[in-house]
């Protein structure tokens, strides 16, 4: 078993390197890495439906999604995340105890009363402070999770903020917790990467033929070129969505105008746009264009100003426009 530290602060590489270890190590494998600001999406969910794209777009936060289930997270330089990468079936593994015992004992050892609740939430005092999740792909298992240790609870809070009921799916939903830090419970202050050390101890405790491995020169190229067309893409990241149908109402001074866009694999299949807006232009054209398009940002911006929308919407900005598009 390898025990591996990544020297990648961005989520994009480390959820490739993760897919990479599971294709091509013959050896089990330990990894922890921290990221950036960045949200995380689970393999079925809708990721606009999941992200405030306003706040992310402002702050430029990086959204990927990874290849296994469940909900949505955010990540900063205060949450550390690790993944076990093993060589067992789908059977032996049921249960999250298993690989989320090492981090329970670290903190049980620090004095602080961690549980694992539900099917696979760790908990302090009833606040989730790890969500894990897990796959069998490539015939092994990943499972990974999250631990809040320092992170900015405002930001989480702000990147995954969205707009009730302006998306109608199947897309697996996250449900949202009461959440805390790890290091507002410990007795005493412990830096971050005292308490990463503690976690990789623990781990080569209960593996004692664990070995630390470094990524090879040609290991980095691999998940770069595994990130660069996989992980960064837009189509992986939004077009991997679930069929979506999204409803918004824009009030403004030209009038109320109201967009409705069926999505499929990223792509809007039938836009329909209503209101008591007044327009020189059939929106007929406009509604036309849009169908085929990708329901990406930039995609939709150039069809609007191509079309010259304020023909059809009066005196408005585009970013409304968008806004309510999105």
């Amino acid at each position: 078993m390898l025990s591996i530290f990544s020297p990648s602060n961005f989520a994009s590489f480390n959820i490739a390197a993760e897919e990479y270890i599971l294709r091509s190590f013959p050896q089990d494998v330990f990894l922890l890495y921290i990221n950036e600001a960045s949200i995380i999406v689970g393999k079925h969910q809708n990721t606009l439906g999941e992200i405030n794209q306003d706040w992310v777009i402002l702050h430029q936060i990086p959204v990927v999604r990874r290849l296994t289930g469940g909900g949505s997270v955010f990540h900063d330089p205060g949450n550390l995340n690790f993944s076990f990468l093993m060589h067992e079936t789908a059977e032996i593994t049921r249960s999250f105890e298993r690989y989320t015992r090492p981090v329970l004992e670290v903190l049980q050892d620090l004095g602080v009363d961690a549980k694992l609740e539900g099917r696979n939430d760790l908990t302090i005092n009833g606040m989730k402070f790890s969500g894990n999740a897990k796959t069998h792909i490539y015939g092994k298992t990943l499972q990974h999770g999250t631990i809040l240790y320092s992170s900015k609870m405002g930001d989480l809070s702000a990147a995954l903020k969205v707009k009730p009921f302006k998306f109608s799916d199947k897309a697996v939903k996250s449900i949202r917790a009461r959440v805390t830090n790890v290091s507002d419970h410990l007795p005493n202050p412990l830096p971050l990467q005292d308490f990463v050390a503690l976690i990789r101890k623990k781990v080569h405790s209960v593996y004692p033929q664990i070995k630390d491995y470094e990524f090879s020169a040609e290991d980095l190229k691999a998940i770069n070129d595994l990130m660069d067309n996989k992980y960064n893409t837009w189509n992986w990241n939004f077009g991997k969505s679930p069929r979506y149908n999204m409803h918004h109402e824009l009030r403004s001074k030209a009038g109320i105008i109201e967009f409705f866009l069926q999505v499929d694999k990223g792509i809007i299949q039938e836009a329909r746009i209503f209101g008591d807006f007044f327009s020189s232009r059939d929106i007929h054209e406009l509604e036309s264009s849009l169908q085929g398009v990708q329901h990406k940002r930039e995609e939709v911006a150039e069809v609007l100003s191509r079309m010259d929308y304020c023909s059809f919407f009066g005196d408005l900005e585009l970013e409304e426009i968008l806004q309510a598009m999105f």
